[in-house]
């Protein structure tokens, strides 16, 4: 086994405990309360218990430390930030459809240092540390190793909370259908740039995601040898919530797609 960081051993705790309370609810979702906090955004009790044993594994630990999570926003001021998204993939989790995860990641002054995924379903813990490469559970990931977009297989994720980007989504992802093997769309971008660092999938890009979202996920793509950007290919995609990733070759062909049709916007 793989010396964890002691940091990521707690975020790891935390992502677990947070899973339980997840498998739990998930063998009687009709017993769950639904409120939508926008359309097609969607929070249940569930989210908000997850977080809230997420905090506690992470506050008992590291007192000092701030917090942005999904549902109860920022608290604290620190060096050092924990991102967390409690349950990433709300609405399929309702729906009883198996693709949903928690995400947790460390950022210390700006840098992301610590990223944790974990699919309750399907019990993977995916992790990284800054400068310690990702692992699957106890393997070792790296990027797919695919050369063409022509056989590369993209995830996406449609701008649900951002309708208005609607069009320019649909051009890019014409764009993208017509160069590749295949779009996928799951809907759980956290479990999506997950399968991007092990190799389930070559590239992915989505428009207006939240930092909670892509936090975890941009640092495993980077620890398994992947190029994560926003797109104007910069490093700004946690503020900007535009992200387009993938392993080298690949993201180098998808850049310059994506980017065209985003600066198309009239």
């Amino acid at each position: 086994m793989h010396q964890l960081h002691p940091m990521l051993t707690i975020a790891v705790k935390a992502a677990r405990r947070a899973g339980a309370v997840i498998s739990r609810a998930s063998r009687d979702i009709d017993a769950v309360t639904v409120t939508a906090k926008r359309q097609s955004d969607f929070v249940t009790e569930v989210d908000k218990a997850a977080e809230a044993a997420a905090i506690d594994v992470l506050r008992k630990a590291y007192p000092g430390h701030a917090i942005l999570a999904e549902e109860s926003g920022a608290s604290g001021e620190s060096e050092y930030t924990w991102i967390i998204d409690p349950l990433d993939g709300t609405t399929n989790f309702i729906h009883g459809f198996p693709q949903y995860a928690v995400s947790i990641a460390l950022r210390h002054r700006g840098i992301l240092t610590q990223g944790v995924i974990f699919d309750p379903t399907r019990n993977e813990l995916f992790t990284a540390s800054r400068g310690r490469g990702a692992f699957l559970n106890d393997r070792r990931i790296r990027v797919a190793k695919r050369a063409h977009m022509r056989e590369a297989l993209i995830g996406t994720g449609f701008p649900f909370r951002e309708l208005g980007h609607l069009e320019e989504y649909v051009r890019m992802f014409k764009a993208v259908v017509s160069a590749t093997a295949g779009v996928r769309r799951a809907g759980a971008a956290a479990l999506d740039l997950a399968y991007v660092a092990c190799g389930r999938l070559d590239g992915f890009w989505e428009i207006g995601l939240a930092p909670w979202d892509m936090a975890a996920g941009c640092l495993l793509i980077l620890e398994a040898g992947g190029l994560v950007a926003d797109f104007d290919g910069d490093e700004g995609y946690l503020e900007k919530g535009h992200v387009v990733c993938g392993a080298p070759k690949i993201f180098g062909q998808l850049l310059p797609i994506i980017s065209a049709e985003y600066k198309r916007r009239a």
